[in-house]
């Protein structure tokens, strides 16, 4: 940006010739000028003199000579290592004056961002916060293995060819999706087609994709109740009539709902039901896809948590027990290794893969072929598997030590499970209250009430402990104690 108002100024003293000052003092002028006018910030790096010269054709020295009256009007500052900085700040003084502002006329927001925006408000976390105490829907962050990933990382970029540098296929490329049709057959015995799997950036990019192939206004989709926020705010932007339906212990209760064949979608997180933390019977499996195949609907399975809600004692995924495509299957590995890495899969229906692969081929195009390579290897490594082993593990244990250290002000229920955990308050405090309380003090509780799609609500708190270290853990539920059970 430097270089470009300096030679933009040069060019237009040139054109106009107007004075026949030295180019030393022109140059001088105008970058002074432009620290003053606020063109060139505070704290910016000037260019090198050799720099500067060759992009404005002229001599080292006149730079230099330049850089010298700069330095002694306070303008610049040199630095070891760094170059010349802008050391000049200008005093900002507050004049009252009113700004008239013209009236200007442009086009209409779409009918379509207007619904984004209206239920973007429902979600949970429409918030940017360092502190990662309580967030749900984190992992142990500080277990990520950054220099095995690094490595991995390093030796992708050392081998890349240019080739690897041009577009990629929309769906993935075919060597991570083949690991991941062999690590899906090994852990949750689900046999597909590599061909069917497509990788996106997480669960909402597929929702973002499965929605546009399908859903048209005011068609039906049936979601859990209570639900993932964010999922019901993108299929009420999309114009659908989502249907709630009741969960009880054994997981959603498709019973409740009519037979209706216009029903396009159910969308459901059997293996830890979000946020409640309920496992789906297999009984329940069966039956929803029984009421599937009945009313030609299909089935979005999110397989939510379940390396740490079915590590030990797992269910056949609906997946694996449908006979007639109707389950589209969908998983992230943002929420096993970190959320910034912007990665997942679908297992698509073959009828659908050309709907959704054109959609996302005029969106988004594909996820980074770096990541995919890298990831690709982290799993052929046997990294993956060894860095969920490790996540369990010390996730049991901030498990333990979250609910011991909040008894007092918790009731806790022995559903939860996976990496985050529902308190109920004991003294009753409204929940939506409390976030806000715990939010001003930099703790982060999602409101209970809030997933909630009808007036029927529960309260508590969902909150994700395994982000968390244990000295960080005890300053912030000692914190908890302290405002909650004033």
């Amino acid at each position: 940006m430097t270089y470009n108002i300096i030679s933009h100024l040069i060019s237009i003293d040139k054109k106009e010739n107007t004075t026949k000052k030295p180019i030393y003092i022109k140059v001088f002028e105008h970058i002074k000028d432009s620290i003053n006018n606020g063109l060139i910030a505070y704290n910016t790096r000037l260019p090198s003199s050799r720099e500067l010269a060759k992009d404005l054709n002229i001599s080292r020295s006149t730079v230099i000579k330049v850089y010298d009256l700069l330095s002694f009007e306070r303008f610049i500052v040199a630095k070891k290592g760094s170059g010349y900085i802008v050391c000049y700040k200008k005093e900002n003084k507050k004049v009252k004056e009113e700004k008239v502002i013209p009236k200007r006329n442009y086009p209409k927001i779409s009918k379509k961002a207007r619904l984004f925006q209206k239920y973007s408000y429902l979600s949970t976390d429409n918030f940017t916060k360092k502190n990662v105490a309580f967030r749900p829907g984190l992992p142990p962050l500080d277990m990520f293995p950054v220099k095995t990933w690094k490595n991995l990382s390093n030796t992708y970029w050392r081998q890349v060819t240019p080739t690897n540098l041009s577009y990629a296929p929309s769906e993935g490329i075919d060597t991570l999706r083949i690991n991941i049709a062999n690590y899906l057959k090994i852990y949750r015995n689900i046999d597909c087609d590599y061909s069917q799997i497509m990788i996106v950036s997480g669960s909402l990019h597929s929702l973002y994709l499965i929605g546009n192939s399908l859903i048209n206004k005011n068609d039906k989709v049936i979601m859990e109740n209570p639900t993932f926020p964010r999922a019901y705010n993108l299929f009420k932007s999309l114009k659908a009539n989502v249907i709630p339906c009741e969960v009880d212990k054994s997981g959603i209760r498709i019973d409740t709902i009519n037979n209706d064949p216009n029903t396009k979608l159910i969308y459901t997180t059997p293996s830890n039901q979000y946020p409640l933390g309920i496992k789906m019977s297999k009984s329940r499996r069966l039956e929803l896809l029984e009421w599937a195949s009945k009313n030609n609907s299909l089935i979005i399975e999110d397989d939510y948590d379940h390396e740490f809600s079915n590590w030990e004692n797992p269910i056949s995924s609906i997946y694996s027990l449908d006979k007639e495509e109707r389950v589209i299957y969908q998983g992230t590995f943002n929420k096993i290794l970190h959320p910034s890495l912007r990665i997942g899969y679908m297992i698509v229906p073959k009828y659908l893969i050309k709907p959704i692969k054109s959609i996302y081929e005029q969106s988004s195009r594909f996820v980074p072929v770096s990541t995919q390579s890298i990831l690709n290897n982290f799993i052929i490594n046997g990294h993956l598997n060894k860095h969920i082993r490790n996540v369990i593990e010390i996730s049991k244990e901030r498990k333990k030590l979250f609910m011991n250290q909040t008894k007092n002000t918790f009731n806790f229920s022995k559903r939860n499970s996976g990496l985050h955990i529902i308190g109920k308050l004991k003294n009753n405090i409204n929940d939506v209250s409390s976030y806000r309380l715990l939010l001003k003090n930099n703790v982060i509780a999602y409101p209970l009430s809030n997933y909630y799609i009808n007036k029927e609500k529960e309260n508590g708190l969902v909150m994700g402990y395994s982000s968390v270290n244990n000295k960080v853990m005890k300053e912030k539920t000692d914190l908890i104690n302290n405002l909650l059970l004033r």
